[in-house]
């Protein structure tokens, strides 16, 4: 499928009983650079039912255009419904690039267009930029190709990777890899409502329940975070990373290792696999400080770093770096701070 002329750039932005996901608005701030770098438009998708206000939020953050597919079949989201209607519209309109979120619809959902579509899908990226690109074999040139970029081999190497060939270009992309832009209410954009045309062949599942758990910890959100890593060798040892993110106002996170050796729950890991976070600070405890990690907590505006290996790679990201047992080093920082109070 070749795009437009308009070179449209396409956020679906998802949404769940009409409150959209943070993922859908951090991307549609960063497709206004993209959209520009093409000269092209950015755009927001929706689909469900009772989106209506919707479309608001999604033109204060930049979508100049906005398509709504309304209909009471996409109350619930389910895979082929939501998948036809995407994979359709993007047939007549032809956007330049189509963007989800790596959330779990956006992995169920994306895949799912991209074969209806017969394009490419690179999956959870970490970047996103513009360039040109020439075949190695042909020589060909192609200009204004997004490329997609992501860790790969167990983030040993950051792999960029491009369709030059096809389009739309398809992305999945990490929850906060991308900052949510300060909405603007005074800018304008057109919304487009459109009709589904959905058969039974569609809709052969049916959502009987729905049951919804919070999560326990908002990472994401937070403006402190301190993690522990596998170095603070126990669940039990865990209660002190408890007490310095209490004592600080911060919330609690884990590395992959803490969270593989069943330290903390999945819901506090930060990294590749876990949550990308920007807190105003990060304090790292007993973690080495591997690529995995590093990709989901670098962007922080301050890291403190605490192992008692001078060599770990976390230092060399470590705006502040402690070498010690963290034993002793973390009950003398509750102390200290504490006695500023």
């Amino acid at each position: 499928m070749q795009s437009n002329e308009q070179h449209l750039v396409w956020v679906v932005a998802e949404q769940d009983s009409g409150e959209l996901a943070d993922v859908g608005l951090e991307l549609l701030n960063h497709a206004q650079t993209l959209a520009k770098d093409v000269g092209g438009e950015p755009c927001a998708v929706v689909a469900g039912h009772h989106t209506a206000g919707l479309e608001k939020v999604l033109i204060a953050h930049g979508a100049k255009k906005v398509y709504l597919i309304q209909d009471e079949r996409l109350a619930d989201y389910t895979t082929l419904p939501y998948a036809k209607c995407i994979a359709d519209l993007a047939r007549e309109q032809k956007p330049e690039i189509v963007l989800f979120g790596a959330t779990m619809l956006g992995r169920d959902l994306a895949p799912r267009v991209a074969s209806i579509l017969r394009c490419g899908l690179t999956a959870d990226c970490t970047d996103l930029r513009i360039g040109d690109y020439t075949d190695p074999k042909t020589s060909e040139k192609y200009r204004n190709i997004l490329y997609q970029i992501r860790p790969a081999f167990g983030g040993n190497i950051i792999a960029t990777i491009v369709s030059p060939e096809h389009r739309p270009q398809m992305a999945t992309v990490r929850e906060g890899v991308f900052p949510v832009g300060e909405p603007d209410d005074s800018r304008t954009g057109e919304v487009v409502e459109v009709e589904p045309a959905l058969t039974q062949d569609e809709m052969i599942v049916t959502v009987v329940d729905r049951v919804k758990a919070a999560k326990k910890v908002n990472l994401k959100g937070a403006q402190i975070v301190v993690s522990g890593g596998a170095g603070v060798g126990s669940a039990e040892n865990f209660k002190l990373i408890r007490q310095l993110a209490d004592a600080i106002g911060g919330v609690v996170g884990a590395s992959r290792a803490a969270v593989d050796a069943g330290f903390i729950e999945h819901d506090h890991q930060v990294g590749q696999t876990g949550t990308t976070v920007r807190p105003k600070l990060y304090v790292a405890c007993g973690i080495s400080g591997q690529v995995q990690h590093r990709a989901g907590m670098q962007g922080s505006g301050t890291i403190v770093a605490i192992n008692n290996d001078p060599d770990a790679p976390v230092f060399s990201i470590a705006h502040y770096g402690i070498v010690g047992d963290l034993n002793q080093v973390v009950p003398k920082l509750i102390k200290a701070y504490k006695s500023k109070e």
